[in-house]
């Protein structure tokens, strides 16, 4: 994804460390896990990714308690994480109450970015606007929200913003999008609309397409897997600005509230 070893090594980190936020929780501890590709690379690669993800465990409060290397023809790194929550302010997933507010805190189109990056079309400004993104922590919105009663949370993260809203859903709730209120990176868009799209993207496409209504095609962006992507909430609506506010405030300039939840229609997704 990007040939830098220390950002890559905060970039698997941050995406292994977000399941623990998106459950409102906090990070006690971590293991390395890592397939390293001794023959072709030199063990100082290894050391940077290393650096670059306990960069990361260091900076949520986490503790780097060792791990496990193998040696792979490709190589691959993340982490083993566990985490604590208070039973009563656990966020689960499938728990969003009708009438609450749909709120996203990172733009979308790093999947796309990230398929640019490795065919060497980005700018070098695409580039760290793509990496800034995701090597951010979801950890600060846990902060932000403290004072707030979450219904429901999941991170965004492979099946797109569609498929893991699909996975909030019940029998008895539908959601709405507000098309024009869902963040995209404008280069991505860009990149997208040259058709430069992941295969992952029209997978997601396919296993969710079935619970969508929108008079217009929906946006493939909607659909694209991202990697250390942000939080989608679902807070009560007296709350819901005030949440914006602190998400901001918490160096989520991007937040943005996208739609709302509603009584099961014949749709569980509708965009408008």
């Amino acid at each position: 994804m990007v040939d830098d070893p220390f950002i890559y090594g905060q970039i698997a980190a941050a995406n292994s460390l977000s399941d623990i936020f998106a459950m409102g929780g906090e990070v006690i501890n971590a293991l390395n896990i890592m397939g390293f590709d001794s023959c072709n690379f030199e063990k100082s690669i290894m050391s940077e990714i290393l650096q670059g993800g306990k960069s990361k465990i260091n900076e949520c409060g986490g503790v780097l308690v060792g791990g496990h290397s193998i040696e792979t023809k490709e190589m691959y790194y993340g982490l083993s994480v566990t985490g604590k929550v208070n039973p009563k302010h656990f966020w689960s997933n499938n728990t969003a109450k009708i009438g609450d507010i749909l709120i996203l805190t990172k733009p979308l189109g790093v999947g796309v970015l990230s398929t640019c990056i490795k065919a060497d079309m980005l700018n070098l400004k695409e580039i760290q606007e793509a990496i800034s993104y995701m090597i951010q922590l979801n950890f600060y919105a846990i902060s932000a929200l403290k004072d707030i009663k979450v219904s429901a949370c999941t991170d965004i993260t492979g099946f797109g913003l569609l498929g893991h809203l699909f996975e909030m859903s019940r029998d008895d709730i539908s959601f709405v999008l507000q098309k024009d209120n869902i963040p995209l990176m404008k280069s991505a868009i860009k990149y997208a609309n040259m058709g430069l799209i992941p295969a992952g993207s029209y997978k997601n496409m396919e296993f969710v397409k079935t619970y969508i209504y929108s008079k217009d095609e929906v946006d493939i962006l909607y659909f694209d897997a991202q990697t250390s992507g942000g939080l989608l909430l679902s807070i009560e609506q007296k709350d819901a600005n005030k949440a914006l506010v602190n998400l901001k405030n918490a160096g989520y300039e991007k937040s943005a509230i996208i739609g709302e939840v509603c009584k099961a229609k014949e749709h569980k997704i509708i965009i408008k």
